[in-house]
């Protein structure tokens, strides 16, 4: 009896289309990216999932719950992201700036003047879109697919575009009471 409850296990494990398999495969992953952005990044909070190879600066802080999907931030400027935030694949952050206006070359010079960039809590950002230094992102927001966000996108607003504007915004009423009801995301 005990041989074919190995057997079973046995199949069931190396079977290709099992579920089960494909579940761990992605919670190893999953840790292993997470673990060197723990170690990176300047705080990180309790849940964090990692689905693809992303990279964060040791001025960068997490909040909790947040989902990255092969995100990329560079600069030394602080990079502050809120709780239970979503990023999509190949998003590019950036916290500094050339300096061109003090600079000791043209058209810049040697030296980078570092801009904050802040992303509040329950922000969704799509995949592939580049925001730059001192942007700062609302609560609530959603940026589309493929922007390019600079400077201040109010909260509960849903922007995209090059530059990214803002065309329509979410219902307040229901966000409040999802929010209430603490229904996040967390895949």
């Amino acid at each position: 009896m005990v041989k074919l409850a190995a057997r079973f296990l046995a199949a069931l494990w190396f079977w290709r289309g099992s579920r089960f398999r494909q579940i761990r495969r992605l919670q190893i992953e999953s840790w292993l990216y997470g673990r060197k952005i723990r170690r990176t990044a300047r705080h990180v909070g309790w849940f964090l999932v990692v689905r693809a190879p992303s990279t964060v600066t040791k001025t960068t802080s997490l909040g909790d719950g947040c989902v990255l999907n092969g995100v990329h931030v560079y600069g030394g400027g602080d990079v502050t992201i809120g709780s239970h935030v979503l990023i999509g694949n190949e998003t590019v952050i950036y916290s500094e700036n050339h300096d061109y206006d003090t600079g000791d070359a043209i058209p810049y010079g040697t030296g980078w003047t570092p801009k904050p960039v802040r992303i509040d809590d329950c922000v969704w950002i799509a995949s592939r879109v580049t925001i730059l230094p001192g942007t700062h992102i609302g609560e609530g927001a959603i940026i589309q697919a493929g922007s390019v966000v600079h400077g201040e996108i109010p909260p509960m607003a849903i922007a995209g575009g090059n530059p990214a504007k803002v065309f329509a915004s979410r219902d307040r009423a229901h966000y409040e009471k999802l929010k209430a009801e603490k229904r996040f995301t967390l895949c």
